[in-house]
């Protein structure tokens, strides 16, 4: 009976020892912060995106750094008591070709069940999930803060019943947005160099066909004369006949719009043909920083554009060369070269945005955070922050009054800033085979 009795004693003890370090090893919920605030009941937030593309998981890695920031700083206070950020995430895998809507809604909604958040961010990739996204956050009454998808429906939606969508706050750049950034860079190409002929060429998807369709309906308006517009489709290669027509109708500026790793050898083929004309627009695969040697090189001379700056450092706003540096130092300088161009910037901008509403409205009672959001008025990374009627941040030319996006050209491999004025840190310089 005794050796009986002394076993279970032993038993009991190796137990409890494994109970113990099983504890140590179980993971914290706040990423910094003091004791108390470790202690303290988390304020959980949501993130559904893609996280399998470039912007999604980049972006998840943007509010990371951002929570982890506001933790080591004692978390927030609310009601009297700090509190830590938790993090809570799932890939709705919209990016994926062929995906249902309805798959990535699954997901969002699942997260919202289990989890619980008191906030979303990031949210969805696409934008018809965005949209219908709004109406599932309009169901569990969740401040839900969006920085990818860039529809302009999604305020015309807000507008359709204010009451049910108010929920719903966009950080990031519309495509709207986008439209007038390129016609503006090209209106400042054209001033500082009397340039008036461009050449347009895009691929042959909805969001860069509506593009090219916005600046040449821009241009043509406003005294350009468009030599021409060419669509490739996903893949292409050869982008010969196009420079060809460009170079002997005398343009002056390319315009390219395309999110395809391809278009590179557009670039390539401009070069070897020595094409007279200044390469300007959007190139979704050489905005990192890391596309001069993914490249090659051959993006040297193209002005290309940021949707969001923070990916791309402008002096003009320290808070996004800050940014930058802490996103290297976190994940690692091969990860920041690869930052995508569109969601980190906003994505980071939203913890502080979301934790600077939970302090004024002193609750996380979701129409009192909704009440707080709309009068959010704070320099972040990506400019100066405030919303407008639509919950859509205002985007323009100054980021002492708004949030900015950017051009920059590719010297030397380096990104160097050249638009908008107040955030230029270079003149641009045109190619050596120009007429100019």
């Amino acid at each position: 009976m005794k050796k009986r009795i002394s076993g279970l004693v032993l038993f009991g003890v190796v137990l409890i020892g494994l109970l113990i370090i099983a504890g140590c090893g179980q993971s914290n919920t706040s990423t910094g912060g003091d004791s108390k605030t470790s202690e303290a009941k988390p304020i959980v937030i949501g993130v559904a995106t893609a996280l399998g593309s470039i912007e999604g998981a980049d972006s998840l890695r943007a509010v990371e750094l951002a929570v982890e920031e506001v933790n080591a700083g004692g978390g927030i206070t609310v009601k009297g008591e700090k509190r830590p950020l938790k993090i809570v995430s799932i890939d709705t895998r919209e990016h994926e070709p062929g995906l249902p809507v309805h798959d990535a809604l699954a997901a969002l909604e699942k997260l919202i069940t289990q989890e619980k958040p008191d906030a979303m961010l990031v949210g969805s990739f696409r934008s018809e999930v965005m949209l219908s996204a709004m109406d599932l956050i309009a169901k569990y009454k969740v401040p839900n803060i969006v920085s990818i998808a860039m529809t302009p429906e999604f305020e015309k939606k807000l507008q359709t019943n204010y009451e049910n969508y108010k929920y719903n706050f966009r950080m990031g750049l519309t495509s709207a947005n986008l439209v007038q950034y390129l016609s503006k860079t090209m209106d400042f190409i054209g001033k500082e160099h009397g340039f008036k002929k461009a050449y347009i060429v895009n691929q042959e998807v909805l969001w860069a066909e509506g593009t090219a369709k916005g600046v040449k309906k821009y241009l043509e308006a406003n005294g350009w004369q468009v030599i021409g517009k060419d669509t490739y489709a996903t893949g292409a290669s050869d982008f010969s006949a196009s420079l060809t027509k460009a170079k002997n109708g005398g343009a002056e500026v390319i315009i390219p719009i395309f999110d395809m790793p391809q278009s590179g050898v557009l670039l390539k083929q401009a070069r070897s043909m020595k094409v007279p004309a200044l390469m300007a627009g959007f190139i979704s695969p050489a905005a990192p920083d890391s596309a001069w040697k993914t490249f090659d090189g051959e993006v040297d001379g193209l002005v290309n554009f940021v949707f969001e700056i923070g990916p791309l450092p402008v002096k003009a706003v320290n808070k996004s060369m800050t940014f930058n540096d802490n996103f290297g130092k976190k994940f690692g300088v091969d990860q920041q070269a690869k930052m995508g161009g569109h969601g980190p910037g906003p994505a980071y901008d939203s913890v502080f945005v979301l934790t600077d509403a939970i302090k004024r409205a002193d609750s996380l009672e979701a129409n009192a955070v909704v009440d707080a959001l709309k009068k959010t008025d704070m320099e972040g990374v990506i400019g100066k922050i405030k919303f407008n009627e639509n919950h859509q941040v205002i985007y323009d030319i100054d980021p002492k009054t708004s949030a900015i996006g950017s051009a920059f050209q590719w010297v030397d491999g380096k990104r160097i800033p050249v638009f908008p004025e107040a955030a230029a840190e270079a003149k641009i310089k045109l190619p050596e085979f120009m007429n100019k």
